[in-house]
């Protein structure tokens, strides 16, 4: 029998038996059309958890509610699994951090959240105590991540599963970049966990919020009471009520009008024109399958002829050296920070893989190279990137955390040495830097 579990598609707190569920091959089903506040009121949810709670996960042998022993549970299915450590104290240690990401981490992230959105009274000393408490809590993960991959050993444990699940609410919803910036081994440890597989299928993709959700006025309520006024009898003094009332009306709909104020240009988009037009280069990169440096690089038109290569430049074809506009555009190396960490392929794989989609808000402006290499870990991430403008864009840095886990060179381009280094990144020459490349990812 399949596992059944009562929650909404978007529940965080079903998302940790979920993902559990990912890794140990446990079969868990969530009922469809489940909706908050209508289906836990029912007379046969509250069967099920009298105090309408969610989620609730049936099970062969009865019932179970509350998340992290939902959790518990699936992880403990399979015996032939670590997500529960591989001895007692590892037990031990996973039970620690999962205490430790519900009672400082996420009951400190709804402390702050709840209020604002109008499920609790705000008072903003209660909110200046709870961030000051989820502030020393991520400063002590913080320190723990900087000499660590995963909370316990070396591979995801549930201790990972629900302390993700638990600070997806405040990336996504509270925590903006300005707020995590202090806290860059938190943010690495987040966003390589979110982009796991495993992870990936039950979270899809995430954001994180561009801005702290302003305070609920509390001066809507008594607006709703307005149109229930009319009380007086004399029609002028209806007539007169209407009147006053539109204008109010209209001004709410033009502050909602304003909200989705067209963005202002990209900077980007005002630098003077350039010679180089960056889409012909990446239809040159795409459509390049063979002798690739002679013809995406250096620009010569190749025709297989039979069994021989005929050279011809008669079409004058452009390469990358050809278009390249050195004043409209710049080159820059990146060398990732924590190669040392990179002990497992495919964890190193789907950290490029997670920057490389985060960088999806700059594809109009950039073109980019990620090499992973290596035979063997730690495995190096080193990437060239083609950028508009003279300077790495300031909204990339801003909107994309990955940029700060990298070290950025602008490229030369009158050393010799340095002109090489690229042409080999573009054509993923191999061995590159006398070792084998593991992969290579383009950003195009």
């Amino acid at each position: 029998m399949a596992l059944i579990l009562h929650a909404g598609s978007t529940n965080k707190n079903a998302f940790k038996a979920l993902i559990a569920a990912e890794y140990t091959g446990v079969k868990v089903d969530l009922v469809k059309d489940f909706e908050m506040g209508v289906s836990n009121k029912t007379p046969e949810f509250l069967k099920m958890n009298p105090i309408g709670k969610v989620p609730v996960l049936e099970t062969p042998d009865g019932l179970i509610f509350e998340s992290n022993a939902i959790a518990r549970y699936v992880a403990r299915l399979k015996d032939a699994n670590l997500l529960y450590g591989s001895s007692l104290f590892e037990n031990a240690l996973i039970d620690q951090w999962i205490d430790f990401a519900s009672l400082e981490i996420d009951a400190n992230i709804l402390r702050w959240f709840i209020p604002r959105i109008g499920f609790a009274v705000y008072l903003p000393p209660a909110e200046e105590a709870a961030i000051s408490a989820l502030k020393r809590a991520l400063g002590a993960l913080n320190t723990h991540l900087a000499s660590n991959t995963y909370l316990v050993g070396h591979s995801v444990t549930l201790a990972d599963i629900i302390m993700t699940c638990n600070l997806v609410l405040g990336f996504n919803r509270i925590m903006t970049k300005s707020f995590t910036s202090e806290f860059p081994h938190v943010e690495r440890y987040f966003w390589t966990m979110v982009n796991q597989p495993n992870f990936y299928k039950i979270l899809g993709d995430r954001k994180q919020a561009e801005s702290v959700p302003p305070v609920q006025s509390a001066k809507k309520p008594s607006q709703a009471k307005e149109p229930a006024k009319p009380k007086a009898k004399d029609e002028p003094k209806k007539e007169t009520k209407k009147e006053s009332a539109k204008p109010k009306e209209e001004v709410v709909g033009e502050e909602e009008v304003e909200a989705p104020k067209p963005k202002p240009k990209n900077p980007l988009d005002l630098l003077p024109p350039s010679k180089m037009i960056l889409d012909d280069w990446k239809r040159l990169y795409s459509n390049t399958k063979t002798n690739f440096r002679e013809v995406a690089i250096k620009g010569i038109n190749w025709r297989d002829e039979g069994n021989e290569i005929d050279v011809d430049d008669s079409d004058g074809c452009e390469g990358f050296w050809d278009m390249y506009d050195p004043e409209g555009y710049s080159l820059w190396f990146c060398d990732y920070k924590y190669n040392d960490e990179n002990t497992v392929s495919f964890v190193t794989l789907n950290k490029v893989g997670g920057f490389l989609r985060r960088m999806d808000l700059a594809r109009k402006y950039a073109f980019g190279k990620m090499l992973v290499i290596g035979s063997e870990p730690p495995f190096k991430v080193k990437g060239l990137w083609l950028f508009r403008g003279q300077e790495i864009p300031q909204f990339v840095i801003n909107e994309c955390y990955d940029m700060e886990l990298y070290e950025w060179k602008k490229v030369d381009i009158s050393d010799a040495d340095q002109k090489e280094r690229v042409n080999q990144m573009i054509e993923d020459y191999e061995p590159f830097e006398g070792e084998a490349l593991l992969d290579a990812k383009c950003f195009k």
